[in-house]
């Protein structure tokens, strides 16, 4: 068909053992625990750093649990609020709702940890902590995530129970514009909607909790990996939203900003367009019914090309004061 092809990667598999045999082996545990941001941890390892970041930053971060998961597991939010917002402008920003896309959790693990590490030491760190509350779920897809670490890397659904399938995209099961374009009704595909909008517990759970803040909600983002990308509304049509040209600058900014600092190339746009149609999304759910003018998807790079994005580092957070 006169296509262009180019090898990224010869051997998947190799990369998977390679990144088991550091990540797998490092587990800490306790209250003490030293947490490198450098390497995927499991649900525990997560959970266990969500308690002691937010009892050593109490005066600034608390942990909120929003519901609990399909298998029974809690979903776990942080909110940083330093108390000096005027308006109580909410900035969400949520990783993890695709249980196999690990640098997704990662990424909003390692922000948050800077957000709080470097308060009141990095002045343009403290002036974005300080300009909302914000609302931080490091793992939306809480059964999925575990099940990447015990059975199966590539999972990509929740693991509720469908027939002798299991599992619902729960970027495709927001209710707005649901299972339309892009998305599939066959319960075994990845893309699957599920039987309803907001069937899976843990959608309900989290779309429950931003509805609850309506109207102070003002930013939203949903990491995910891996492309580059940094997408706008609409991702059921191809149609352009009212605000696009205000949400398309605020995404331009974003992408300049990385390139200046990392010199990785993002590209913008609407997610129907830049990538692919998907109905019942959260981005469009949050701009759509929940009018969260700035709401985003982002598709971030891999870990073959992560630069100084994310360095090990290293805190101890509940001996480490400021």
């Amino acid at each position: 068909m006169g296509m262009d092809t180019t090898l990224v990667m010869d051997n998947v598999q190799h990369f998977i053992d390679q990144q088991n045999k550091v990540d797998l082996k490092y587990k800490p545990r306790g209250k003490a625990a030293e947490f490198d941001y450098g390497v995927y941890h499991d649900l525990a390892a997560i959970n266990d750093w969500i308690t002691n970041i937010t009892t050593v930053y109490a005066d600034k971060a608390k942990v909120i649990e929003v519901g609990k998961s399909f298998e029974g597991r809690p979903i776990r939010l942080i909110q940083i609020d330093t108390g000096k917002v005027q308006q109580k402008n909410g900035f969400f920003m949520e990783g993890g709702i695709h249980a196999r896309e690990w640098i997704s959790p990662a990424t909003v693990i390692y922000m948050t940890g800077q957000m709080l590490d470097l308060y009141g030491t990095d002045a343009k760190i403290t002036d974005i902590v300080d300009s909302y509350t914000w609302y931080i779920l490091p793992v939306f897809n809480v059964d999925g995530y575990e099940y990447t670490w015990t059975k199966d890397r590539n999972w990509r659904k929740t693991r509720s129970k469908h027939g002798l399938c299991h599992g619902v995209d729960p970027n495709r099961n927001w209710d707005y514009e649901w299972c339309k374009g892009g998305a599939s009704k066959e319960p075994c595909s990845d893309t699957y909607c599920g039987p309803s909008a907001f069937s899976e517990v843990e959608v309900k759970a989290v779309s429950d909790f931003i509805n609850s803040h309506k109207g102070t909600i003002k930013a939203f983002i949903d990491f995910h990996s891996f492309s580059q990308l940094w997408m706008t509304p609409w991702g059921y049509t191809k149609d352009l939203p009212t605000d696009y040209t205000q949400l398309n600058a605020g995404a331009k900014a974003a992408c300049d900003a990385l390139e200046v600092d990392y010199g990785t190339k993002y590209q913008h746009g609407n997610i129907a367009d830049i990538i692919y149609v998907a109905s019942g999304s959260s981005a469009d759910w949050t701009y759509g019914a929940e009018k969260i003018k700035y709401s985003y998807a982002v598709e971030l790079r891999d870990t073959g090309n992560m630069g100084s994005y994310c360095q090990p580092t290293r805190f101890f957070h509940l001996e480490r004061k400021h």
